[in-house]
């Protein structure tokens, strides 16, 4: 893992599986301080329990919006994210809607995106498009990409967070041919080594998302330390 590599991602433990309970907040959060990682991103309903775990720490909370499948309504969406940031999330992903997108319909889209990307700045809080994995060619990759950045959103990701390893390396390379400098990527998958998380910032990943397990995030959480990695946020990040 080179320096730059190291410096180009941060790292945010992922507990958004439907099956996720209060003890396994309980590990998260023990795991997200033991090791150092950056951000703690997890289903709405385990938000404010979070926040009160996380007070006393710098690690950044976030949440999830129309997860997994986007197709909800924007106010649908909207009243999700109110209550996410109320509860204490600094940063929101929320999940595109692929049927809008794939019907042509380009300012569903964008209103759909602003829904939560304008309740979600004007609490001070990032928001991230989350793109579904299935069916999107590139072509609508591209097109999610322009409209995400002319939503004002601060990054993309690569999908709901259940793609294993090589996809979502292979999806964070193309997202950030695609956007460059314009918008930051969040690689979220499933990653097992130190080797695939390098792989996902050498790929242009601004951040590792991940359910990480303990020697996963040892071994990460040693080697950002080694080179000073400060913590940023997405909109830093996405320039």
């Amino acid at each position: 893992m080179t320096a730059h590599a190291r410096h180009a991602a941060r790292l945010e433990h992922r507990l958004t599986r439907p099956t996720a309970s209060r003890d396994d907040l309980d590990a998260a959060v023990a795991l997200v301080l033991e090791h150092g990682l950056d951000a703690l991103t997890v289903s709405p309903w385990l938000v404010n329990p979070a926040r009160r775990m996380l007070a006393r720490s710098s690690v950044r909370l976030g949440s999830v919006i129309g997860y997994p499948g986007g197709g909800q309504l924007p106010a649908v969406k909207a009243f999700e994210a109110s209550r996410a940031l109320e509860h204490g999330a600094t940063q929101l992903d929320f999940v595109l809607n692929a049927g809008a997108l794939i019907s042509g319909e380009d300012e569903t889209v964008v209103g759909d995106m602003l829904a939560v990307v304008e309740m979600a700045h004007a609490a001070l809080a990032t928001a991230g498009v989350i793109l579904e994995p299935e069916p999107l060619t590139d072509e609508q990759l591209r097109r999610a990409c322009r409209l995400a950045e002319r939503a004002g959103a601060d990054h993309v990701v690569t999908s709901p967070g259940e793609a294993d390893a090589s996809w979502t390396i292979a999806r964070a390379r193309l997202l950030h041919d695609l956007l460059g400098t314009h918008l930051a990527v969040k690689a979220a998958g499933r990653f097992a080594t130190l080797d695939e998380v390098t792989a996902a910032q050498q790929a242009g990943a601004s951040v590792i998302s991940t359910e990480f397990a303990a020697h996963l995030a040892r071994d990460a959480g040693t080697a950002a330390a080694a080179v000073g990695v400060t913590p940023q946020p997405l909109r830093a990040a996405a320039g």
